[in-house]
């Protein structure tokens, strides 16, 4: 089994940081560039845990990158920078939801507390609809870190940069995340034969999923 902990997936460039700069400096068509050449990226991040609400909280997230880009050094990628603001939306997003009910902690809240609806991601396999209902079931800081692990093949240091999270604690999660993941397989699955047929080869068909979501 590959071990998708240690390879770095890294979609940022040199140029995204220039592009950022020019932006922020005021070049409108920088900005242009810049949203076109990862718009995908964070709508497919939102678009499974907001339905709906993804363009919105899209442009959310590109707002507050230019709202805070004195926070940006540049010390790690302009991707895991983006990531990490909506990632900060996504939780602010849930806690407007949260305050019309008695739930604390959005972060380590399950999106189906919220919403039990299934996902309204088409898929065309059992075992993708298994793997995002299972996802969807864990708290959300887990299921980021899951998904950043599984669909973006990002390392663990990678992830703590976009959590602010200590490396170790990515690590510890997404080892106790993965477990939680296959419990959730096997009490979710509605036959033997779909529940083997998923876990024997959940990593595959957990990054099948990310191609759904653009």
């Amino acid at each position: 089994m590959v071990d998708l902990a240690g390879m770095v997936s890294d979609r940022s460039t040199p140029e995204d940081e220039s592009l950022f700069n020019r932006w922020r400096d005021g070049d409108t068509e920088a900005g242009r560039a810049l949203f076109s050449r990862h718009y995908e990226a964070v709508a497919g991040f939102f678009l499974g845990k907001v339905g709906e609400k993804t363009p919105d909280l899209v442009q959310r997230t590109f707002l507050a990158c230019v709202e805070g880009a004195e926070r940006y050094r540049g010390e790690g990628t302009f991707r895991s920078y983006l990531y990490g603001i909506a990632y900060k939306t996504l939780c602010k997003h849930y806690r407007e939801r949260a305050r019309a009910s008695t739930i604390d902690d959005v972060e380590q809240t399950s999106l189906y507390e919220f919403e039990p609806t299934p996902s309204a991601v088409i898929v065309d396999r059992q075992e993708q609809r298994l793997v995002l209902e299972a996802l969807r079931r864990v708290p959300l800081q887990v299921q980021v870190i899951l998904e950043l692990y599984y669909w973006e093949r990002m390392t663990a240091d990678r992830i703590g940069e976009i959590l602010e999270m200590p490396v170790g604690t990515v690590r510890t999660k997404i080892r106790r995340g993965k477990l939680r993941l296959r419990e959730l397989i096997e009490q979710l699955a509605d036959s033997d034969e779909l529940q083997r047929s998923t876990l024997s080869n959940l990593d595959s068909w957990a990054q099948g999923v990310r191609a759904l979501l653009g």
